[in-house]
């Protein structure tokens, strides 16, 4: 029997409180006033005072409202019904099927013990070059998509649910858009990859604490199936709107701002969630790839400065491209020596090759007369942007490094790439195009 309070003290917001005892952090309750019934969280404990969010947001409820405590935090039913489904942060269905309620697990639980983890050394194959050849995507890894408002971070992310090699994908959105949403469910649905993923959508019409849910509850689904021997890729969208939802709540508990206004921990906050990735060593593995916006495209943006601190080296979106220039994946070198004896060698040497290009380019920009070498460096790295760094290109990773091979043949000799003489004789394209061909430009 839970013990039911008739009497709210404060309402302000969507937090109500109440002076309760027993109650424990994180607990649900039942709110139940005029105007129906809605769950609620707790987020603070202090003095015998109990503050809930409530989900459905507080209008309505007076103080007489009755709220009954549950007993238990969140949970989220884990079982293969799950997959191919459309849930909501507070786990209702978005898309018309059966509510789960079987083999209920808790959320937010700790990260994995060091001792059960093994070093990352699986690549996570993607079919988008500048992720396979350049910033290779590894297991049980934790990587931020950086970008500005305005590039396609979704569309990229549904790339990668459709042609990444693991066996589940877990979507958690967090603040999307109505359109987005269906966009990412339709895409999955036509290309057949929807059977293997898991959606949970909070969209900005929805409850702000259901925001927050959503990471965990991705990653609890994640860690369950990954248990069962799975390869888990969890793609989270977006992280700052994810931040923004503590921010709003923390203001709304008068809590000391911190940097712009968000909490003080909000480096833990992050933290907790991105620590989640792992390998297990006798199971599957969870990967997390999260999508960041920088408001004005500011890196020092609390939310995306943070983030650089937790995760192991990051993407960044611009143009809607991957940015060969700051993307990193620290890890990379754990698997890109094991893919293709000339996988390293490409890599080094065409973002090398494209410095050069950049280079070139303002040199074009500012009327610098062109040297034949010039015009080479601008012909590679035309074809390097249409052909390698297009979102567009969809090649597994041996064909990208033969496009690289390809492309460097036709746009300069051998001994102008500094490659080692033996890659040279192995992997040298034999037909291609004469680079002597390329045109001086005149003045």
């Amino acid at each position: 029997m839970h013990k039911v309070y008739h009497h709210v003290e404060r309402i302000a917001g969507n937090v109500i409180t109440i002076r309760a005892d027993n109650v424990k952090y994180r607990e649900l309750a039942e709110v139940t006033s005029r105007h129906g019934s809605s769950l609620a969280q707790v987020i603070r404990l202090e003095h015998g005072e109990v503050s809930l969010q409530v989900f459905a947001g507080s209008r309505g409820v007076a103080t007489d409202a009755r709220v009954r405590f549950l007993g238990h935090a969140m949970q989220v039913p884990f079982s293969d019904a799950l997959l191919g489904r459309a849930f909501t942060g507070g786990v209702q269905p978005r898309d018309n099927g059966p509510t789960l309620t079987e083999n209920l697990t808790n959320i937010g639980g700790p990260s994995v013990n060091p001792s059960k983890r093994i070093i990352p050394c699986k690549m996570v194959r993607t079919g988008i070059p500048m992720i396979d050849v350049f910033n290779t995507l590894v297991e049980s890894q934790k990587l931020p998509i950086f970008a500005r408002a305005g590039e396609p971070y979704n569309p990229l992310l549904a790339r990668i649910a459709l042609q990444a090699e693991v066996d589940v994908i877990i979507l958690g959105g967090m603040g999307l858009k109505h359109d987005d949403y269906l966009t990412f469910r339709d895409t999955l649905e036509e290309s057949g990859a929807l059977s293997r993923t898991v959606m949970f959508v909070h969209t900005a019409a929805d409850p702000v604490v259901e925001c927050l849910l959503v990471p965990d509850i991705s990653l609890a689904v994640a860690e369950q199936f990954a248990l069962e021997g799975k390869r888990v890729l969890v793609l989270l969208t977006d992280m700052t709107n994810f931040a923004d939802a503590m921010k709003e709540i923390a203001i709304t508990m008068e809590q000391i701002p911190s940097n712009r206004g968000y909490p003080g921990d909000l480096y833990s906050q992050l933290a907790s969630r991105y620590e989640k990735a792992v390998d297990f060593d006798t199971a599957g593995s969870i990967t997390i790839l999260a999508a960041t916006t920088m408001p004005g495209d500011d890196v020092t943006h609390p939310v995306p400065d943070n983030t650089g601190y937790i995760t192991e080296g990051q993407f960044y979106l611009r143009n809607a491209r991957i940015e060969p220039f700051g993307s990193l994946s620290r890890l990379k070198q754990q698997v890109n020596g094991d893919t293709r004896d000339d996988h390293r060698t490409i890599m080094d040497t065409m973002i090398q090759l494209y410095a050069g290009y950049k280079e070139t380019t303002e040199k074009q920009s500012m009327g610098f007369r062109m040297s034949e070498w010039d015009n080479r460096l601008l012909k590679y790295g035309e074809r390097f942007e249409s052909e390698m760094m297009d979102l567009s290109v969809n090649i597994p990773l041996e064909e990208a490094l033969d496009l690289g091979w390809k492309i460097l043949a036709e746009c300069f000799d051998p001994v102008e790439t500094g490659i080692h003489s033996e890659l040279i004789d192995a992997f040298w394209p034999s037909n291609g195009q004469k680079p002597e061909a390329v045109a001086v430009a005149s003045d």
